[in-house]
């Protein structure tokens, strides 16, 4: 599981990132329209299952979420927006993607070129980094002094449908498909098992690894897609220095 934790460390920089940034709602508002798209009910739409619990645990209100689910289904007149994904590289090879929700895919595309450019990056064609990323849900439970037992969460974990169970430095990974995601999220609960952080993310096969001059300025790039309207996730292979870490906290 190597570039674990520091995996785990970038995703809650950019979340923290997001909410500084007052984006978080706007981002979680268009996520929940679209995904309403292919139907308003959740218990039979794990997208919108999905969306909606991460809007709920940002604090959005029912109405807010109930109105998004209202326009993404048709039931309300609103903006149509497009999914398009950016591939590209940063510094030292380092593979990017970019998931975009988007009601002009011109502007999106140039200001995405944009970022990649000015801080030594440059766009791919389709398909030229996504093959070494793996969709996948991701449980994360903290394992240190017992907090939660191993043994009882892998054998939850297991009988729930998940696919593997992963620990190093005290804290452990419950994997699961996209598909087995949402049910494995309520059996964990169910046992009185619940994680620090769980998503459907998109997850590298392998790492590279940054000097500091380097991590840098792929940090400039990362948190300037971010930054965009128009994106709602920005995925890397970096393995960056703790340092890094400790100056975005």
């Amino acid at each position: 599981m190597a570039g674990h934790s520091k995996w785990a460390n970038i995703q809650h920089r950019k979340k923290a990132q997001d909410k500084k940034r007052g984006k978080v709602f706007t981002k979680l508002i268009r996520e929940i329209t679209v995904a309403a798209r292919q139907g308003g009910d959740p218990s039979a739409n794990p997208r919108l299952r999905l969306a909606m619990d991460k809007a709920l645990a940002a604090n959005m209100t029912k109405d807010t979420i109930e109105r998004a689910i209202k326009r993404g289904s048709g039931d309300q007149d609103g903006q149509q927006l497009e999914e398009i994904r950016y591939e590209g590289y940063g510094v030292g090879g380092v593979a990017v993607m970019v998931d975009c929700l988007t009601d002009n895919r011109q502007r999106t595309v140039a200001e995405v070129r944009h970022a990649f450019s000015k801080n030594g990056g440059n766009m791919g064609n389709d398909g030229s980094v996504s093959y070494l990323f793996q969709r996948l849900g991701i449980l994360s439970f903290d394992t240190r002094e017992g907090q939660v037992s191993e043994d009882a969460l892998l054998e939850a974990a297991l009988e729930a449908g998940a696919d593997d169970v992963q620990s190093e430095d005290g804290f452990t990974e419950v994997i699961t498909s996209p598909e087995n995601y949402n049910a494995v999220v309520d059996a964990l609960s169910a046992a009185g098992l619940e994680p620090m952080e769980s998503d459907v993310t998109m997850r590298p096969d392998t790492m590279i690894e940054l000097d500091e001059d380097h991590a840098r300025t792929l940090m400039k790039m990362l948190e300037a897609l971010e930054d965009l309207d128009d994106v709602q996730e920005v995925y890397s292979n970096a393995e960056l220095p703790d340092s890094i870490y400790d100056d975005a906290a």
